[in-house]
């Protein structure tokens, strides 16, 4: 089993601070570009079914550098929020609908595995011309929120015809 799945039954109902670690290769990734243990220190909050993971992760990337063609070790963070709910209150197609995009995931009652993959880009597709009382571009303010989080993944957006721009 992955370093990367927390045992449900073991935590206590509430939040609980979990340690998590494994070998890149175990996660999917190529151990010569990152060598080293990948940690997570997630905060699990158990609420009946549902089940939210908050945390940050932390690996080393063994990278070149262009200048002089020298490997060197370079210290990644990546934030990260996972929402789950156990998969017996939905029918199974509905499971797989929403687990298509990432948002949630769903879980046995036992395990949570943490194994996906980050994404390599993010595509929204957004109305255009929404507006809120606090801000009168929204959509430019939810993008903004996303790239100071995530200032390296790139953001594709797809407008309705009829947007604003």
């Amino acid at each position: 089993m992955s370093g990367f799945t927390i045992v449900l039954p073991a935590l206590a109902p509430g939040a609980s601070q979990v340690r998590l670690e494994a070998q890149a290769e175990s996660l999917g990734l190529e151990p010569r570009e990152w060598p080293g243990l990948v940690t997570g220190d997630v905060l699990v909050e158990k609420n009946g079914d549902r089940v939210s993971v908050r945390g940050r992760l932390e690996a080393s990337a063994r990278l070149e550098c262009v200048r002089c063609l020298r490997e060197f070790d370079m210290p990644v963070t990546v934030p990260f929020e996972v929402f789950a709910e156990r998969g017996a209150t939905h029918p199974a197609r509905e499971e797989k609908d929403l687990e298509r995009d990432g948002y949630i995931a769903f879980h046995d009652g036992r395990d949570l595995s943490l194994n996906q993959k980050a994404p390599d880009a993010l595509l929204l597709e957004l109305h255009g011309t929404m507006v809120t009382q606090s801000f009168d571009d929204a959509e430019g303010e939810l993008l903004g929120r996303i790239r100071s989080i995530a200032p390296r993944l790139p953001i594709g957006v797809s407008l309705d015809m009829h947007a604003n721009l």
